[in-house]
């Protein structure tokens, strides 16, 4: 009888190998050596050699055993018996270790047991989301509106009701399962490999007539025009989610919702800041020093506005519920009026003549008191 080889040996490990490692060498190995599709010299000795090397080293216990006492310290306990049926116990390791090699050698849906990994290609699918730009003027945003919007969707064929075709009948090729089956004998045992049955693209049934409109398909691109009601006191950048308005769906799905972005036009005058509206006020430098009543805009309307005397440009005055009304969270903004006061470029000679007599007027200069004394305390 032939000595066996050092299971470190076989793999191509040190003994100080991590499992990862001792892993990751098993793989290489099994794929190498499959019998399947390997033209190695004795692959199918070689590869049940592996298999044995794995089955000891990758367990702890065991390999503990078999550092310390050799072939002798794992007699016995599965390393070396047969392989007919193997299902992965009794071994060591998890069956999914040959899963994720069989998936590499022969394609993903190759299982144990006649088990599959398929995606059914009949089972409902929820249609995909559609996300369009839409640009608003500064009023439709404040106030909310109706808009309608041309779309491009991917919709439900409505000449065969999303089917793909006529006079259903049951597939001939895979009997309605949607999947071939193919057995594959290995030293392992029998394997079976289920995959997606090409006449019927996995749904288990094909048609007399294929639709000449979608041609098989179910669905077709349309172009639709919706009716959305658009929330007053939408924000630049903020998104509306309107259900069921998105791409059709597969075998029945929902259709998927969409999702409008709004890109919102700056006004002439207004400023907008959230819910608050700013709103920039030129006076003349009589109305800044006397005060007066002067009439502004708003969004609601003209408004009648007391301006206090003394102001300087930069102050603002507070309007309070003149701002946007939201109506998904019920609050309301303010309006800031924020003056400007207007230094005049040209004056007539009577005014001249005012300004200079005003200049000799002993007024409340404290303000320009302060600075000078500031000046001169620097010099």
């Amino acid at each position: 009888m032939a000595t066996k080889r050092d299971y470190y040996e076989v793999l191509g490990v040190s003994k100080s190998a991590s499992k990862d490692e001792i892993k990751s060498a098993f793989r290489k190995l099994a794929k190498k050596y499959h019998p399947d599709i390997s033209k190695e010299e004795n692959a199918e000795e070689k590869f049940k050699e592996v298999q044995e090397a794995y089955s000891v080293l990758s367990d702890d216990n065991k390999r503990r055993q078999y550092d310390q006492f050799g072939h002798a310290g794992v007699n016995g306990n599965g390393a070396g018996s047969g392989f007919g049926g193997f299902n992965g116990a009794g071994f060591g390791f998890d069956a999914s270790d040959l899963g994720d090699i069989f998936d590499d050698l022969f394609g993903a849906g190759f299982g144990f047991g006649g088990s599959s990994s398929r995606r059914s290609s009949s089972r409902t699918r929820r249609g995909s989301d559609i996300l369009m730009q839409v640009d608003l003027t500064f009023e439709e945003a404040v106030f909310g509106c109706e808009k309608d919007f041309d779309l491009d969707v991917v919709a439900e064929c409505d000449k065969c009701d999303g089917k793909g075709g006529f006079h259903e009948e049951t597939c001939s090729r895979c009997h309605g399962s949607g999947t071939i089956t193919s057995e594959q004998r290995t030293i392992l045992g029998s394997f079976m490999t289920k995959t997606t049955c090409p006449d019927c693209g996995g749904k288990g049934k094909t048609y007399r007539e294929v639709c000449s409109k979608c041609h098989g398909k179910g669905s077709v691109k349309a172009r639709k025009t919706i009716t959305v009601s658009v929330p007053s006191g939408i924000d630049n950048g903020e998104r509306l989610r309107v259900p069921g308005k998105g791409n059709s769906g597969e075998n029945g799905g929902a259709s998927g919702d969409l999702y409008l972005e709004f890109h919102i036009k700056e006004h002439k005058y207004f400023k907008r800041d959230g819910l608050d509206i700013y709103l920039e006020v030129p006076i003349n430098m009589a109305e800044a020093v006397l005060g007066c009543k002067k009439e502004i805009p708003t969004i609601y309307g003209n408004v009648k506005l007391t301006i206090s005397s003394g102001i300087d440009s930069g102050d603002k005055q507070r309007l309070k519920g003149k701002g946007i009304k939201d109506s998904t969270s019920r609050k309301t903004g303010d309006m800031y009026v924020i003056f400007k006061v207007i230094t005049p470029k040209r004056l007539s000679r009577d005014q001249k003549k005012l300004f200079e007599s005003l200049s000799k007027t002993d007024l409340d200069d404290s303000e320009i008191d302060r600075f000078v004394s500031f000046t001169n305390n620097n010099d």
